[in-house]
């Protein structure tokens, strides 16, 4: 049976910015952009969360709900660095390391380094490590697969330690409510509740069927779950395809004009707070179109060079939008991506100006 273990970081950002300036400790320290021009909470400390704030939110929000809040500009290369000597310390134990983003990886540590057989004990070493070289804390969740251990991380944060073991698994899932499992977002959430499915116990009750038919194949996933079952590897690099966000408006919008664009403006944010937390750069943007009468429409295009700030997003997506036809109709959803992913050392050599590349267009 395989051992794995899941950190995560505790409130990364404002964990590292408290270190490097210790008067900000025990503060609510907000991690993001100027809530003065729609920025949006990459992260924050335990202290903020107290008072309902959480990443993705508006930072003029945050503000609203602790106005004496400490606001931060990330500094992304700084998290980076902390990052890989973060990775450097799981190595120490394991190859098999993949890190999900700056702040969290899973590590396989069946047949390890030192020869340990308890995955326990390297968690608590581990976490040891961290805090006495770094001065940082982590979480960990320890089990038999990934979608366990993920789980487990976050059961008792902040610098916790959860193991789930395979005779402990099926009440542990049985008891735990929906909106934990891996998967289910809002949507998901929502359309289970409204047919009952509320704790793990309710999901492992519906038949195989009946899952695909409603969500396809996230219903096998969802069904293997709610068992304990997840059979995926520890993959050793892990980049994604894609990033994006995307916005369904409670009243229709005009494409063109403020509203539309102030909303495009809160997906760059967000589109550029995460391909930044990945350490990761985009070649291509696409945005998505949903009009009023439900018809959907993408418009693409490829960047001389890999992107992750928020103007240069925006200089495409205007473009794009200039190529939708019809702009006058009104929008029910907008929606940017960032593709062709490229970390540090495949951006290497590619650069250009984005002036350079305008002047081509002219």
């Amino acid at each position: 049976m395989r051992k794995i273990i899941h950190i995560d970081m505790d409130a990364f950002y404002a964990q590292v910015e408290a270190r490097e300036n210790p008067s900000l400790r025990g503060k609510p320290v907000i991690v993001g952009g100027n809530p003065d021009a729609r920025g949006v909470v990459a992260t924050c400390s335990y202290e903020a969360r107290k008072f309902g704030i959480h990443s993705a939110m508006p930072a003029r929000t945050a503000r609203q709900l602790c106005p004496r809040a400490i606001f931060i500009k990330p500094r992304f290369d700084v998290y980076k660095t902390v990052s890989t000597q973060i990775g450097e310390i799981f190595r120490r134990y394991t190859d098999q390391v993949e890190f999900l983003s700056l702040d969290e990886a899973f590590l396989d540590v069946t047949e390890n380094k030192k020869g340990i057989p308890s995955a326990t004990q390297i968690a608590k070493e581990i976490k040891k490590a961290i805090y006495e070289e770094l001065n940082l804390t982590g979480s960990a969740g320890v089990s038999y697969n990934k979608f366990l251990a993920k789980i487990a991380s976050d059961y008792k944060k902040p610098n916790g330690l959860t193991v789930i073991t395979p005779e402990k698994a099926q009440d542990f899932l049985d008891a735990l409510p929906i909106n934990k499992f891996f998967l289910v977002g809002k949507v998901t959430e929502e359309e289970l509740r409204r047919i009952g499915v509320h704790y793990g116990r309710d999901l492992r009750k519906l038949e195989l069927d009946y899952l695909v038919s409603v969500f396809k194949k996230r219903g096998y996933m969802l069904y293997d779950f709610a068992r304990g079952i997840d059979n995926r590897e520890v993959e050793n690099s892990r980049i994604r395809k894609s990033i994006g966000a995307e916005n369904t408006f409670n009243e229709d919008v005009n494409l063109i004009g403020v509203e539309a664009e102030n909303y495009l403006k809160e997906l760059a944010q967000e589109v550029s707070m995460r391909v930044k937390k990945r350490a990761v750069w985009g070649k291509n943007v696409t945005i998505k179109v949903k009009f009023s009468d439900f018809t959907q429409i993408t418009r693409s295009m490829m960047t001389p060079y890999p992107i992750s700030e928020v103007d240069e997003i925006m200089t495409y997506v205007h473009m794009l939008v200039s190529k939708v036809e019809e702009p006058e109709q009104k929008v029910r959803l907008l929606g940017i991506t960032l593709s062709h992913l490229v970390n540090k050392e495949e951006r290497k050599g590619e650069n250009i100006s984005l002036f350079e590349y305008l002047d081509t267009l002219k």
